[in-house]
């Protein structure tokens, strides 16, 4: 049985606050892959999007997914491109329920807003449009990756990880 979630989904769908309350809930360690990569990289993310770009993140990313996803009993709130490297799925699927959390694009907007310098994909004039062209492309991946898909937009953290909670007894029964 997997005894690890992993949470998946496009930035600002709450899968860091979420990670937090729910491995608090189950009793689980909290393990946020983009503090791990930042720490490999002695370097903050926007930092490292600037020195080596989309391609040179994404191989720090495959690095640490593969450092954590044999780890048992964790919840690991994994960054939003993650599910572009299959690689780094397959990884995580072996010992991790994987959870995907979705949000309008209005709902990623307002709760991306206040943090625009922390997020490298959004470092644009248009950050709508660019929310919506990139929520188009990775929604396939997302789909394609999940065992259990939430949508976080009308629900504070609580009550996702209480979703999460029920979806996880879903699945396990259906997998024994």
């Amino acid at each position: 049985m997997k005894t690890s979630i992993a949470l998946i989904g496009f930035m600002g769908t709450g899968k860091t606050a979420v990670a937090k309350v729910l491995a608090r809930k189950l009793n689980k360690e909290y393990i946020e892959l983009d503090a791990i990569i930042e720490g490999k990289a002695g370097r903050s993310i926007p930092e490292i999007f600037r020195r080596d770009g989309e391609t040179g993140f994404r191989q720090l990313e495959i690095e640490a997914a593969r450092e954590v996803a044999g780890k048992k009993n964790a919840v690991i709130a994994c960054g939003g491109g993650l599910v572009l490297n299959k690689i780094n799925i397959d990884r995580l699927r072996e010992e991790c329920v994987i959870v995907c959390l979705t949000a309008s694009p209005a709902v990623i907007l307002k709760r991306t807003a206040a943090d625009g310098g922390g997020r490298p994909l959004l470092a644009v004039a248009d950050r709508t449009r660019q929310i919506k062209e990139l929520l188009k492309f990775r929604r396939p991946y997302y789909e394609r990756s999940a065992d259990i898909i939430i949508n976080t937009s009308r629900l504070n953290v609580e009550a996702v990880a209480a979703k999460i909670v029920a979806g996880l007894e879903e699945y396990e029964s259906h997998h024994r």
